[in-house]
């Protein structure tokens, strides 16, 4: 079986903006997904970088990446992790990108360091 990702939005912020780890993001693209709540995430970040709204729908849907609906056992896994990951700040967004790729058997890509200073629910991937 091959590996499969969740990208958080910092992630797939990464691959659009063509930051450092873009090429990471790029090569687990084919086995990637995305949650809902990371997606809203990437959409406010380039709305308030000035990206008009059909721009958007291009650049995503140019990657072809699934949109994963947060659904109750991701509701709960996500405000379980809140009292593991509270000291190292991880938002509402961050600890559902980690629910999501827990309950897929996945590996959560982040740009995001602090996801490997605790005993995470999956395998976390560290782009920089």
């Amino acid at each position: 079986m091959s590996e499969s990702y969740i990208l958080d939005a910092s992630a797939l912020l990464c691959l659009l903006q063509e930051e450092k780890g873009a090429e990471r993001v790029a090569r687990a693209l084919p086995a990637a997904k995305i949650g809902a709540v990371n997606y809203s995430e990437v959409v406010g970040k380039l709305v308030e970088a000035g990206v008009d709204e059909a721009k958007i729908d291009r650049l995503v849907d140019a990657l072809h990446l699934t949109v994963v609906p947060f659904d109750r056992t991701q509701a709960r896994l996500t405000g379980l992790l809140r009292a593991a990951t509270r000291r190292l700040g991880l938002s509402l967004g961050d600890r559902a990108c980690l629910a999501l790729a827990s309950a897929e058997g996945a590996t959560a890509l982040t740009c995001d360091r602090s996801w490997t200073k605790f005993e995470s629910p999956c395998r976390v991937e560290a782009l920089r």
